[in-house]
């Protein structure tokens, strides 16, 4: 009897700090940070593998060779443009982390693991740090946006132009990359329609995989900066809790001493009355 009782206690006190680790994770932190890494892995894995389509296209159907030297043309770019997406992998995925570690402190589970805590100046300019820090990013990723969005509408065009060569027969149609500020203006860099270089392109799993991908890159581009959106709210609540906690803490800290101080008269006179009794 004992034993089961024992074996009782034992399942209530595992289901009880079962309890109290899930009310100290910070849900909406960690519903933030799955979405930021979706968006950064969807943009930054689909925008690598979309540069090298393009790559794959311009030197395949458009007869574009790298330029010997150090001269700065559209293949040097693309290659800057991957190192770019890896630097944000990476940023992003520490920066994450912590913003989780902030919710983490801020939501209590501390708090409840290790007790109560003080809430100091200095936690309270992190979480105004990372306030600022935020919604500098998310000006950022509303850039990226932006930005990525100018391929989609490149490859639109040429998707919208292999459509139209199909819908009408006879139409001749060309394409110069000159309008969209890939080469220079003295280079011509133009396919046509009649070309047969145009039709393979357009027949070509390439065109499609990468003007998909783009489109994926974008969304996940939205998708960052919606996080972003969702950091801001989750951080400016938790400095709210923050300065609603000092306060209190300043609060009790006052009415600790107040009480101190007339513990301290109290016994003060009740000395000075046990000595005039004597």
């Amino acid at each position: 009897m004992e034993e089961n009782m024992e074996e009782g206690q034992t399942q209530k006190g595992c289901f009880e700090c079962c309890i109290k680790c899930l009310g100290g994770i910070p849900y909406a932190s960690l519903i933030a940070t799955i979405l930021l890494y979706a968006g950064v892995a969807l943009f930054c894995g689909c925008g690598h593998e979309a540069l090298s389509g393009t790559v794959t296209i311009l030197q395949t159907y458009f007869e574009m060779a790298r330029t010997a030297g150090d001269t700065l043309d559209v293949f040097t770019m693309i290659d800057i443009f991957k190192y770019v997406i890896y630097g944000i992998a990476a940023a992003f995925f520490v920066y994450g982390i912590l913003l989780m570690v902030e919710g983490f402190f801020t939501t209590g589970a501390i708090k409840d693991l290790y007790g109560d805590f003080k809430i100091t100046t200095c936690g309270r300019c992190v979480s105004a740090w990372f306030i600022m820090l935020t919604y500098l990013f998310m000006l950022a990723w509303l850039g990226v946006t932006a930005f990525t969005s100018l391929p989609v509408y490149m490859y639109f065009n040429l998707w919208t132009i292999c459509r139209n060569t199909t819908l009408v027969e006879g139409a001749n149609l060309c394409l110069d990359l000159r309008q969209f500020g890939i080469v220079t203006i003295g280079e011509e860099k133009k396919i046509c329609t009649v070309s047969e270089n145009f039709l393979r392109m357009c027949e070509s799993t390439e065109l499609n995989m990468t003007f998909h991908l783009f489109i994926v890159a974008l969304a996940g581009a939205g998708a960052a900066v919606i996080a972003m959106v969702h950091y801001l709210m989750v951080l400016s609540a938790n400095w709210a809790y923050v300065k609603d906690a000092c306060r209190m803490q300043k609060y009790e800290d006052i009415k600790s001493k107040e009480e101190q101080e007339l513990h301290d008269i109290h016994s003060t006179r009740s000395k000075e009355r046990l000595n005039a009794y004597t």
